[in-house]
């Protein structure tokens, strides 16, 4: 039975029905929809064993998410904050997208996959800051008819739903019913007040200790995902659909280690790693390509990884394969020795690009010098292989902290606990024929996840092999 597209049974002449199926009736049609017989009516409330509630211990992350509201209060002395975690969003008829809630909103109360759809979290302002309250529908007791006739909401069709007092105990703030919430004009709301929207967007940039270490369990569950592609390779050859084996293998590490993928999943063998976003992944994968695989593993408290992959299918890269893999790699390590706290973020992408320039222009693929591709106003020829930047912030969200101010990002000085990508990467097109013909069809990038410590950088993805021969050395030692 579909999960979704059965609707609760309803009858046209029953005030209880009528309730009932309120929650199903604003999509789709009512042509499937049975009566329900008096007899059930008059006995789906009864025979239920008791559900006696022990409150659970407060979560780790419950004490930074108060520390982050405390920092966004600061901020807006005597405003009124709504934060909404947003609500499910359709896909087809009365079918659901799986929820995901607002990262402000997981990020500043702590509640992750778990989020109930419709809630909200508000900070009231007081004299001396704000105080928190957490609105959301409370579960309905079997009693009611929105327990076996709502198929959205009813714990009959979705299962058990949490309750005001065990989530106030959970996360440390006050909860209240949804119906409690009131709407004020003169509120900021994260989701549209344009200050606020950057204000909570900043309060990402720099981790706490509770991010860093989700940041590495993602990492890790990432790892094992990259280690099940490549074992798996050998199925994805024979399948005509052999980027869609690729993407399914990492599907099943995400789900069963994990809460899903952070982003969706670029399987892209051949010339598809050309496309920078390719993820329709419904390519073959074939014995002396390249597959570049970018993927990230995302947990149940929504922070994510975001690692790219690029590996010859044979196991072997040939020369000019390697030739280019090779020079993104020693762009991604240039770039990765220079980031250290007080180093601008600019600069990294700017000390990868002066290595892509370099070899481009020793290879006769540009017009101009390196140094004339490097100037700011008249250059960029180089960029025709590397369209993309070197480097984004990384956490609840792949493309983290994006409506913070420029200044604060692209122009900002970097700080220990900041977490961002490293990932150069070189793509010859197809039907490129500024490039000789042994280089078209060639793409290749190399993604790292990088934190920014006291004194340096650590590699968070260091593990997962990154040389040519290493590469090499992965592939033979799992298909053995």
């Amino acid at each position: 039975m579909s999960t979704s597209a059965d609707s609760p049974a309803g009858t046209a002449t029953s005030a209880v029905a009528d309730t009932a199926a309120a929650g199903t009736a604003a999509r789709g049609s009512d042509n499937r929809r049975q009566p329900f017989p008096q007899g059930f009516l008059d006995t789906i409330s009864t025979g239920w064993a008791a559900r006696p509630e022990t409150l659970p211990v407060p979560r780790e992350q419950a004490a930074y998410a108060a520390e982050r509201r405390e920092r966004l209060s600061a901020q807006f002395p005597g405003r009124r904050l709504v934060v909404p975690a947003g609500d499910v969003k359709q896909r087809s008829n009365d079918t659901d997208y799986p929820f995901r809630a607002h990262s402000a909103f997981s990020h500043l109360t702590g509640w992750g996959t778990d989020s109930e759809p419709g809630a909200v979290l508000v900070l009231e302002p007081t004299a001396d800051g704000h105080e928190a309250t957490l609105y959301f529908r409370e579960r309905a007791d079997r009693t009611t008819t929105e327990f076996y006739g709502d198929a959205s909401i009813g714990e009959f069709w979705i299962g058990p739903r949490p309750s005001l007092i065990a989530v106030a105990a959970e996360l440390g703030i006050p909860t209240a019913h949804i119906d409690e919430f009131e709407d004020h004009d003169d509120q900021l709301v994260a989701d549209t007040d344009a200050d606020l929207v950057r204000a909570v967007s900043e309060l990402r940039l720099v981790k706490d200790e509770y991010e860093i270490a989700q940041m590495r369990a993602a990492v890790a569950v990432t790892a094992d995902g990259f280690d099940d592609i490549v074992r798996e390779l050998p199925a994805a050859i024979a399948h005509p659909k052999g980027e869609r084996v690729v993407e399914g293998v990492f599907h099943r590490r995400a789900r069963s280690d994990g809460n899903w993928e952070g982003y969706d999943t670029i399987a892209a063998a051949g010339p598809h790693a050309c496309y920078l976003h390719w993820t329709r992944n419904d390519g073959a994968v074939v014995d002396g390509d390249l597959i570049l695989v970018d993927a990230g593993a995302e947990l149940d408290s929504l922070y994510t990884a975001d690692i790219t992959r690029t590996i010859p299918v044979s196991g072997t890269f040939t020369d000019i394969q390697r030739k280019i893999y090779e020079t993104v790699r020693e762009a991604a390590d240039a770039a990765f020795a220079v980031a250290k706290p007080g180093v601008t973020f600019r600069t990294v992408h700017e000390t990868a690009m002066g290595v892509i320039a370099k070899r481009t222009a020793e290879w006769g693929l540009l017009p101009v010098s390196a140094e004339e591709a490097l100037d700011a106003d008249r250059g960029g020829q180089h960029r025709r292989y590397m369209v993309h930047g070197t480097s984004h912030h990384l956490g609840i969200d792949v493309h983290d902290c994006a409506q913070a101010r420029r200044e604060m990002y692209y122009d900002g000085v970097l700080e220990p606990g900041m977490v961002f990508t490293i990932e150069p990467g070189l793509y010859f097109q197809i039907d490129d024929e500024t490039v000789p013909a042994e280089y078209r069809g060639i793409g290749v990038r190399i993604e790292d996840d990088i934190l920014v410590t006291a004194d340096g950088a650590e590699n968070l993805s260091a593990a997962i092999p990154r040389t040519a021969d290493e590469v090499e050395a992965w592939v033979a030692r799992l298909r053995a």
